[in-house]
C-alpha cells in the first residue's frame, strides 16, 4: 500500500530562506511522501531573478529532491499577485499541482497551504484540507506592503475552505477560531536540534569570534519587528553586539546605519541557514528583541528555541510565545534598562554545564520532529472523522 501523500503548497521557494513551511515539511516526511509546490513563478521572469537560476520557459518543472519529497515549481501569469490577476494564479497552480500528481500517479491524503493563495478549494471529499499559518497576515500585511482589507477576506475565505487550521501561536490560535475556524490545532515553531547537538566541535563563524566577551547575537531579519533601542541600549553599555541578518532598507536606515558602525557591533548581513549554529557558537547569549505589535505577539520567534537548542541562554521581550514555553530558562524584559541587565545576567551563566543541558534538553522537546508528529496526529483525527461521513453517506445513500 502507498503511503500516503501530503501536497504543501509553500510559502516561500524550496531554495529561498529556508522557514518553518521548508521545516516542517522536512520533518513531515517521516511521515509520508511531500510534494512540496513553490510560489509561482511569472513567466516573464528572468532567470536571474528566479531561486535555482533555472530557465525552463512557461511549463512548470517537477524535480526530485530526495526519495520522500518532490518539488513542483508552477509557472503563472505576469504580475501574478496584483488583486485582479491572482484569481487565474490560484487556478494556474491547482492545475499544475494535478498535472504533477498525474505525472506521480498519486492522489494526495492531505493538501496544506501554508499562505492565503486560493488552493483549497475543488479537491476530492476524502482530502484533508489544512491552512497552515506561521503569522497574522491581516496584522503583517502593512509590513509586507500589502492591502489588509483584502488580505482579511482572503484570510476568511482560507479558513472557510480548511477542515483543520494549525496555528504558530494561541494568540493567532484564539483569533482564528473566533473568525469560525472548524478544527483547530497549535503548532508552534520548532527548533532542528539535531544541528546543535555536536556544537561544540563546530569552529565560531570566523567574522564572530574575534569579538570580545560577553557576545550578545540577535539573528533573523532586521526590520521594524525589531525594537532598536533595545539594541542600541546593549551597545552603549559595551556589550558585543553580533548581528546576522539581513537589514531592511526601510527600518530605520540612519539609526541602523550608526549602530552597524559601533566597533563593538558587528554585522555580518544574510547568512545560510546552515551557517546559523556556528554563528550561535560564537554567542555568549541570544536575543529576541520584538516590539510590542499585534504582528509580533501573533509570532512564534523561531531564534529562541535555536539559542536555547545551542546550550545558551535567551532573553527575550515579553512574547505570548515567551509564556506558552513557560520556562525560566528565558529571561524576559521590554525596557532598555532591564533588557541589558537580563542580559549581563545571562552572560554569567552561559557556561554552565548544568544550564547548557537543561537548554538543550528542554529545546528537544519542542523539535520540528515533535512538531511534525503533533500535526499528523490532527490530522489524522479529521481523516477519521471524514471516513465515519462519507461511510454514513453511503449508507444512507
Amino acid at each position: 500500500m502507498a503511503e500516503p501523500l501530503y501536497i504543501m503548497f509553500a510559502g516561500t521557494s524550496w531554495d529561498g530562506v529556508v522557514s518553518p513551511d521548508r521545516l516542517l515539511a522536512t520533518a513531515l516526511a517521516a511521515h509520508a511522501e511531500i510534494l512540496w509546490v513553490d510560489p509561482p513563478i511569472s513567466v516573464a521572469t528572468s532567470g536571474r531573478y528566479r531561486y535555482g537560476a533555472s530557465r525552463f520557459g512557461g511549463t512548470p518543472k517537477l524535480a526530485r529532491l530526495n526519495d520522500r519529497i518532490t518539488r513542483l515549481t508552477p509557472r503563472a501569469l505576469p504580475l501574478h499577485t496584483r488583486p485582479y490577476v491572482k484569481v487565474s494564479t490560484a487556478a494556474l497552480v491547482r492545475a499544475q499541482t494535478r498535472w504533477a500528481l498525474r505525472r506521480l500517479g498519486r492522489r494526495p491524503h492531505v493538501v496544506i497551504a501554508c499562505n492565503l493563495v486560493d488552493v483549497l478549494r475543488g479537491w476530492q471529499p476524502e482530502v484533508v484540507k489544512v491552512l497552515y499559518g506561521t503569522d497574522d497576515y491581516v496584522a503583517g500585511a502593512g509590513l509586507m506592503g500589502h492591502n489588509s482589507r483584502r488580505v482579511a477576506l482572503d484570510e476568511r475565505r482560507q479558513l472557510a475552505h480548511a477542515d483543520l487550521v494549525l496555528a504558530v501561536s494561541s494568540v493567532l490560535a484564539e483569533r482564528w477560531s473566533s473568525l469560525g475556524a472548524r478544527h483547530l490545532a497549535l503548532i508552534p515553531n520548532g527548533v532542528q536540534t539535531s544541528a546543535y547537538r555536536d556544537l561544540d566541535s563546530i569552529a565560531p563563524a570566523e567574522p564572530a569570534s574575534a569579538l570580545p566577551g560577553p557576545v550578545v547575537g540577535a539573528l533573523g531579519h532586521l526590520s521594524e519587528r525589531i525594537d532598536i533601542d533595545l539594541l542600541e541600549a546593549l551597545a552603549d553599555d559595551e556589550l558585543s553586539l553580533l548581528l546576522v541578518g539581513p537589514h531592511d532598507a526601510r527600518w530605520e536606515p540612519e539609526r541602523f546605519a550608526a549602530l552597524a558602525a559601533r566597533e563593538n557591533v558587528l554585522w555580518v548581513g544574510r547568512q545560510p541557514f546552515e551557517a546559523v549554529p556556528s554563528f550561535l557558537r560564537a554567542v555568549d547569549v541570544g536575543i529576541t528583541p520584538y516590539r510590542d505589535t499585534a504582528f509580533n505577539r501573533a509570532s512564534f520567534p523561531l531564534k529562541t528555541l535555536e539559542t536555547l537548542a545551542a546550550g545558551k541562554p535567551a532573553v527575550s521581550t515579553d512574547l505570548p510565545a515567551v509564556h506558552w514555553l513557560d520556562t525560566p530558562l528565558i529571561r524576559v524584559a521590554d525596557t532598555p534598562k532591564t533588557f541589558v541587565a537580563a542580559v549581563r545576567e545571562a552572560a554569567t551563566e552561559s557556561r554552565v554545564p548544568e544550564l547548557a543541558k537543561a537548554r538543550r534538553d528542554f529545546a528537544e522537546r519542542h523539535s520540528w520532529d515533535a512538531r511534525a508528529a503533533a500535526a499528523v496526529h490532527a490530522v489524522e483525527g479529521i481523516v477519521a472523522d471524514k471516513r465515519e461521513e462519507l461511510f454514513g453517506r453511503r449508507v444512507i445513500t
